[in-house]
C-alpha cells in the first residue's frame, strides 16, 4: 500500500501524458523563468571576474545587480501582458508578473567602485575587479 501512495497517482500520470504542462504553464507567452534558467558563466583573470548571465526578454530597467563583498546577486522582474486595440472588445485579459533572482559567491571580494555592467541582446555582462589586498604589513599607531 505504501508503494502506491509514494508513487504518482493514476490521474497525475494520465494528465502528464494527455496535457503536459497544462496546469503549470501560462496560457500564452513563455513560462516565467526559474533561478536555474538564468544561465551564468563566470571567468577569472588575474585581477577581475567576468560574469555573463543570460536574461532574455527582460528590459534592462527591470534587471538589478547587487555586489556585497564577494557575493553577487542578480534579480530580474518578468512582465507579460496582453494588449488590445480600440476596435476590439475585451473578452479576457491576462497578466503575468514575477521575479527571479540568483546569487553566487566568488573567491575574492569585489571592488564595487570599479565594477561595470552591460546588457546587450539578452546577455548581461559584468566586469568585477578584485579588491586589491594591502601590500605588506600596516603599522598601527598605539594610543
Amino acid at each position: 500500500m505504501n508503494a502506491l501512495m509514494t508513487r504518482g497517482g493514476l490521474f497525475d500520470d494520465f494528465f502528464r501524458d494527455v496535457a503536459p504542462g497544462f496546469y503549470i504553464k501560462p496560457l500564452h507567452g513563455d513560462a516565467l523563468p526559474t533561478p536555474a534558467q538564468i544561465k551564468v558563466d563566470v571567468k577569472e583573470s588575474g585581477d577581475a571576474y567576468t560574469v555573463q548571465a543570460e536574461i532574455p526578454g527582460v528590459p534592462k530597467e527591470d534587471i538589478q545587480v547587487a555586489v556585497e563583498g564577494n557575493v553577487v546577486s542578480l534579480r530580474a522582474e518578468v512582465k507579460q501582458q496582453d494588449s488590445t486595440s480600440q476596435d476590439e472588445k475585451m473578452l479576457r485579459s491576462e497578466r503575468y508578473y514575477g521575479a527571479v533572482s540568483r546569487s553566487f559567491q566568488l573567491a575574492s571580494d569585489i571592488d564595487q567602485t570599479q565594477a561595470k555592467a552591460k546588457y546587450d541582446n539578452g546577455v548581461l555582462t559584468l566586469t568585477l575587479p578584485k579588491k586589491q589586498a594591502m601590500s605588506g604589513a600596516q603599522r598601527l599607531t598605539i594610543e
